[in-house]
Order: C-alpha cells, then structure tokens, then sequence
C-alpha cells in the first residue's frame, strides 16, 4: 500500500508525468508485477476507496507515515480514476 500511495504523491509532486509512465517505470525499472499493470491500473483495480480504506487502518496502527495521500483522498471521494473506464 505504501508503494501505492508514493506513486500517487510522485505524480501530484511532477516527479512522473502521467499514471501511464508511473506504470512503465514500477514495472520494468522496480519490479512492480507486470499482472497487476504498475502501480496506478492496479490502483483502479482495487479502487481509491479501497486503497485509502487501507492507508488509513496502517496510519492508525502504524502512524503518519501511512497517512493517504491528497489526491487519493480527493479521488476516494469523488470517485475518480487514473485511466478512463474501460481502457
């Protein structure tokens, strides 16, 4: 989850241009695992809900570290993707 939300707050820092890149970058520079698409697909996978439904339970237990980001707040709440449906 952590790695989740890291990739998500590169992307509000403009460290990564797009989700798309984020996803090439994890899985061919880090590892990330090709079958889940990189950081960001998997993400929409699981959905924004999801994602900080979880961050949230490790902050509590764990601390501020594991605090969601803003923008996976913002797309938890609204509803938000990072690609289109369907694509």
């Amino acid at each position: 989850m952590m790695m989740l939300n890291e990739a998500a707050r590169c992307l509000d820092e403009g460290v990564i241009r797009s989700a798309r890149d984020g996803d090439i970058g994890a899985v061919f520079g880090i590892g990330f695992p090709p079958f889940l698409g990189g950081p960001f697909r998997y993400m929409d996978e699981l959905g924004a809900e999801k994602v900080v439904k979880t961050l949230r339970y490790l902050q509590q237990q764990y601390g501020e570290y594991f605090a969601p980001c803003e923008r996976l707040q913002r797309m938890a709440e609204q509803g938000e993707r990072f690609y289109p449906q369907g694509s």
